[in-house]
Formats: structure tokens, C-alpha cells, sequence
């Protein structure tokens, strides 16, 4: 009897099927984000739970965008616009939103 060991993606993906996962996951990477500036990780974020609830053609069709397109703007050096980020969430069943940080700019 042989144990197939899964590699991290394959663990990762698995796990991201769980809708509380993957928004805990989105969540952290948004974090990131604001902390050191980089959009990629966030993006890769984006990729992993659109792969883990069905793929990127999946998304394409219900988001109306050119699965090529998705692709690149998804991609360790997209550039997503504000929107872009917005329908793919909203599509994958999350929304963005804005919180208190604790300090007031003025």
C-alpha cells in the first residue's frame, strides 16, 4: 500500500474549496499587501481560489472578461484596475471592503 504524497498547490487548492478558507486566505494576502506594497502575492491569492472554484475558464465566462486577459492580469505582474479586482471577487462571492485602521489621516 503506497501513500501518494500531494504537493503544497494541490493542499492549498484543496483547502481553498472551503469558502471560509479561501476568504481567510484573500484576507492575509490583502494584508500583505498593505504592508509592503506588493500586489503579486495578492494576485496569486486571486488565482489559487479561482482555481480552487473552478478554474480560470469558469471565471472568464461568469466575469464576461477574455480568459487571456484574466490571465495576464492575474499574472505576477498584472495591473489589475480597481473594477477588475471588484468583478472577480463579486463573481467568486466575496466583496471588497474598507475598515478602520485605527489612525486618522487629517
Amino acid at each position: 500500500m503506497s501513500n501518494k504524497l500531494r504537493d503544497h498547490h494541490e493542499v492549498v487548492i484543496d483547502e481553498l474549496r472551503n469558502p471560509e478558507m479561501a476568504k481567510s486566505y484573500l484576507e492575509v494576502a490583502l494584508e500583505e499587501y498593505e504592508q509592503d506594497g506588493d500586489l503579486s502575492f495578492f494576485l496569486e491569492a486571486l488565482r489559487n481560489v479561482a482555481e480552487a472554484q473552478g478554474g480560470m475558464a469558469k471565471l472568464a465566462e461568469k466575469t464576461g472578461l477574455n480568459r487571456q486577459n484574466l490571465y495576464r492580469v492575474l499574472s505576477e505582474n498584472g495591473n489589475p484596475e480597481l473594477r477588475t479586482i471588484s468583478l472577480i471577487l463579486h463573481t467568486l462571492g466575496y466583496r471588497l471592503s474598507v475598515a478602520f485602521a485605527g489612525t486618522n489621516f487629517l
